[in-house]
């Protein structure tokens, strides 16, 4: 098998996903070193429900003790530049053309771009859930992306993966344009659970591949609670500070 791996590469040279470099011949990475310690990091601390980078003397964001999340806490590796490209948002750009280019293949990439230790690793889940796509978008894009990233997290953190009790069931206009307030409105019961006595009692992990505003993760916090879930954490690849 390792030798059949090298003739493939031999044959079709590999290069890096973010940089588009060529990668050794024995390489089995799709992103090269440089474009992993290039990430943008979060910073800590952080606030202790959003993650959002706050003072050390300060708990929780203004916007968290405002208006409390449904979700317990959420966690993302790096930070997100929504119109950037260029060599500082390597991870960005991986991300639109996974989602909107329709690159299926950049999955494995951006698993890589987890790192060694995952955020919430250290807390016991029952269920991996990803955000789910409505049948439209789905049928449009061909895969979840968010289901790829559950899957490679579940994995990891030797989880069980659900991805079919959380159903989309309205197909939200795209909430890129919109504000915070127009976002909860946007998708204010576009979730449900079908399935509740999978999720009933139940510590669920959400998963997602960016966080903007909060506004999806928190709707499908409450959906998942109201059907019964004992707690529900987010953990996204990236997010909008």
């Amino acid at each position: 098998m390792a030798i059949a791996h090298q003739i493939l590469n031999f044959l079709f040279p590999p290069r890096c996903a973010g940089c588009d470099e060529r990668l050794p011949i024995e390489s089995r990475e799709r992103v090269c070193v440089r474009c992993r310690d290039g990430i943008g990091l979060l910073e800590e601390p952080g606030c202790y429900r959003c993650g959002v980078p706050v003072l050390a003397s300060i708990s929780q964001c203004p916007r968290c003790l405002e208006s409390p999340p449904s979700f317990g806490k959420a966690r993302a590796i790096a930070s997100y530049e929504a119109h950037a490209d260029g060599d500082n948002n390597i991870l960005a750009s991986m991300i639109r053309r996974h989602k909107y280019g329709l690159d299926q293949t950049m999955g494995r990439a951006l698993a890589e771009c987890l790192g060694e230790r995952i955020p919430l690793a250290d807390e016991h889940y029952d269920l991996v859930v990803p955000v789910p796509l409505h049948p439209k978008r789905l049928r449009w894009r061909g895969f979840n992306q968010a289901a790829l990233l559950a899957a490679e997290v579940a994995r990891r953190l030797d989880c069980k993966l659900d991805t079919i009790s959380l159903v989309r069931v309205v197909a939200t206009m795209p909430q890129t344009a919109n504000d915070l307030e127009a976002r909860r409105r946007n998708v204010r019961r576009a979730f449900a659970v079908r399935r509740a006595h999978r999720i009933a009692n139940r510590r669920v992990l959400l998963v997602d591949d960016v966080m903007t505003t909060g506004a999806t993760a928190n709707e499908c916090a409450r959906t998942l609670r109201a059907a019964g879930a004992r707690s529900v954490d987010v953990f996204t690849l990236a997010r909008v500070l």
